[in-house]
């Protein structure tokens, strides 16, 4: 019952965090264990702004490692809330990135 809870959270705290204005939510990106530092999380997040970019698109995404938040700060992203999930859940950033229309990499 607890990760239902949980879950409920994370889906309000989500949801409520999002742009209004039209965007593109970055969703996951990552390496997996091992395969980190490796350029594999930098090389997909490009590919997300490069679609942002083509398009004038505001970028968007959630953080769950501050460790990850220099990052997508490398890449123009900026906090703009967090959030720390109940009963001991993980504290959540949400970053946004100013569309950039016209721009290319």
């Amino acid at each position: 019952m607890r990760l239902v809870t949980r879950g409920d959270a994370l889906e309000k705290v989500t949801l409520a965090a999002h742009p209004a204005e039209p965007h593109f939510y970055l969703g996951f990106v990552g390496a997996s264990l091992g395969q980190q530092e490796l350029g594999i999380g930098s090389a997909l997040l490009k590919a997300g702004l490069t679609a942002c970019d083509k398009q004038g698109a505001i970028a968007y995404l959630e953080s769950s490692n501050v460790e990850n938040n220099p990052l997508y700060e490398q890449h123009g992203f900026e906090v703009i809330a967090e959030a720390t999930l109940p009963d001991g859940g993980p504290t959540i950033w949400f970053m946004k990135r100013a569309a950039r229309e016209g721009f290319s990499r």
